[in-house]
Order: structure tokens, then sequence, then C-alpha cells
């Protein structure tokens, strides 16, 4: 079983809520809580990222939740906006041997997303920054 759905939103913290409301929808239902929260998490530091700094007026989110034959499920968020060419992956991972005082801003929020999700993956394609998630649901 495969069900896709795509959301074309203005690239803006107001429309947090209702990118959290799409993702949800895509969801299994009795989703694992941890699961949902991780999954929260990387979905509000990707639009929030994309709403404060690619300079893009509007996002697309595609999301594709897939059950293989074994009862195992697996979400793929795609994240696009034309915005300026940049790859979160490429900076480095926070320091976190140092306190919260000592490491410098920012960072912080895709090191987790690389930590919850099973894979991130970034490309510029066609003039747009495509950041794609994917986490593992079920376990058959």
């Amino acid at each position: 079983m495969n069900e896709s759905k795509t959301l074309k939103i203005q690239a803006s913290d107001k429309c947090m809520q209702a990118v959290n409301d799409f993702v949800h929808s895509m969801l299994p239902a009795g989703c694992d809580e941890m699961l949902l929260n991780q999954i929260d998490l990387a979905v509000e530091e990707i639009f929030v990222n994309i709403a404060h700094y690619s300079g893009s007026a509007e996002a697309v989110v595609s999301c594709d939740y897939h059950i293989s034959g074994d009862g195992s499920g697996t979400l793929t968020l795609v994240f696009k906006d034309s915005g300026k060419p940049f790859n979160p992956l490429d900076k480095a991972d926070p320091d976190l041997s140092l306190s919260a005082e000592e490491r410098r801003i920012g960072g912080l929020g895709i090191f987790l997303t690389k930590k919850f999700m099973d894979s991130v993956e970034y490309e510029y394609v066609d003039g747009m920054n495509c950041l794609t998630i994917k986490k593992t649901l079920l376990h058959g």
C-alpha cells in the first residue's frame, strides 16, 4: 500500500500548524508518541528554517507513506523551496561536550533531525532545495 500527498504552502511560521496537520494526516492511527515527537521536531526544524532563511515565499511538502508486505511502514517527507541553495547537512554537528554557553548558536535542530530520522538527504535540483527525511514507523 502506498499513499502520497503534496502540500504547497506559504513559507511562514504562521503555517507551521497546517504543515504538522498535513504530516499527521498521513500517519497511521495510534502512532507511537515518541516517534511522533521525533517527526514533529524534524518537521518543525526544516519548515521553520525554510520560512526564516530560504528567501522563498512558498514551500512544497510531499509526504509518502508506504506499507510493505511485512507490515513495516516508511514515512518519506520531501521539503522543497526555491530559495538560495543551502545544504544544512554540510554544517558540522555541534560539539555536545561543550556547555550550552560555549557552543555556537545553531545547528542543534538539524543534528537532532539526523539523529531521529532513519535518513536525511539533500539535493539541489531544478532551482529547488530538496531535503528528504525518512522514518520507519511500524515493525511487522
